[in-house]
C-alpha cells in the first residue's frame, strides 16, 4: 500500500519533468526539422516536413566554408577555455589558500569586473588588438578573454569548500603550494572543472559581437559570424539558417557527452553538500 502512494505521488513530479523537458527539447527538434524543409514550407506549423529536401544544406555549404569557420571557432572557444580555465585555478586557489594585505579587495575588484559590459572595454580592447597587429588574427579574439571572473569566482567557492585536512596532509608530507595544487586539489575536481569547462566553452562559441568586429574575412572567421550572413535586411534564409545552425551544434553536443558523466557528478556532489 506504501508503494502505490509513493508511485501515485511521483505522477506529478515526472509529469513536470516530461513538461521541462519537451520545452526545451522542442525548439532543438523544430530547428532540426526546418532545415529539411522548403523555403516555402518554413512557416508550415506542420511538425512534420511534407517533403524532406537537402537543399538548404547544400546552399549552406556553397554559401560559406562551414568546417573551416567551425574549426576557427573550435580552436578560439578551446583557446579560450583552457586559458579560463587555467587562470581561473590560480587566482581561485592563490584567494582561497593565502592570507595577504587586500585579498578581500582583490576579491572584490574580480567580482566587479564580472557586471562590467562587453561595450564598455570595447574601443580600448580593439585599439590594442590593432596596435598588436593582430586584427584578423584569432589571437584577437582569445587574448582579451584570457581570464573570466565568472571562472574565477566559481572555482573559489569549489577551492574553498575542499577538505583543509587533505591540504594540510600533503603539505606535512613536504609538497609545496604547486604540488598540493596538482596533485590533490585538481584530481579531486576534475566533474567541477568539467562542468565549469563546458559553460565557458559554450559562452565562447557562441561570442558574436567582438569577432565581428575584428575578423571581417569569412576563412578567418568563427561560425556564428557566418550564422549571421543568412539574415539581411533584404532577405531572411531561414531554411539554410537551420541546416547551418544544426551542423554548428553538433560539436558542442559531442562534447557534452564525453563529459556527461562528469558534468552529472559535479551537480550530484553539489546536490550532496
Amino acid at each position: 500500500m506504501k508503494t502505490k502512494k509513493i508511485k501515485l505521488y511521483a505522477i506529478p513530479k515526472h509529469a513536470v519533468l516530461i513538461l521541462v523537458c519537451f520545452i526545451f527539447i522542442f525548439p532543438i527538434y523544430w530547428m532540426v526539422v526546418s532545415s529539411f524543409k522548403g523555403e516555402g514550407e518554413i512557416f508550415n506549423p506542420s511538425l512534420w516536413p511534407t517533403q524532406f529536401t537537402l537543399e538548404n544544406y547544400r546552399f549552406a555549404f556553397d554559401s560559406m566554408p562551414i568546417f573551416s569557420m567551425m574549426q576557427n571557432s573550435f580552436i578560439i572557444s578551446v583557446s579560450q577555455m583552457a586559458l579560463q580555465l587555467a587562470t581561473g585555478v590560480f587566482a581561485a586557489y592563490a584567494l582561497s589558500r593565502f592570507r595577504f594585505f587586500g585579498r578581500t579587495a582583490v576579491f572584490v575588484l574580480f567580482s566587479l569586473t564580472w557586471l562590467i559590459p562587453i561595450q564598455a572595454i570595447m574601443i580600448p580592447n580593439y585599439v590594442t588588438v590593432v596596435q598588436m597587429g593582430l586584427r584578423e588574427n584569432p589571437l584577437a579574439v582569445i587574448l582579451p578573454y584570457s581570464a573570466s571572473a565568472f571562472a574565477i569566482l566559481c572555482l573559489y567557492q569549489t577551492i574553498n569548500a575542499f577538505p583543509k585536512v587533505l591540504i594540510e596532509a600533503s603539505k606535512m608530507d613536504g609538497d609545496n603550494e604547486l604540488q598540493t595544487l596538482f596533485r590533490v586539489v585538481l584530481p579531486n575536481l576534475k566533474a567541477q572543472i568539467a562542468s565549469l569547462g563546458i559553460l565557458l566553452f559554450i559562452n565562447s562559441w557562441n561570442d558574436y559581437l567582438w569577432p565581428a568586429i575584428v575578423l571581417r574575412r569569412m576563412e578567418n572567421a568563427p561560425i556564428q559570424i557566418g550564422l549571421r550572413s543568412f539574415v539581411s535586411a533584404d532577405v531572411n534564409l531561414w531554411g539554410s539558417l537551420m541546416a547551418a545552425t544544426t551542423i554548428s551544434c553538433i560539436p558542442i553536443l559531442l562534447i557534452y557527452l564525453v563529459l556527461q558523466r562528469q558534468i552529472v557528478d559535479s551537480f550530484v556532489k553539489w546536490g550532496i553538500k
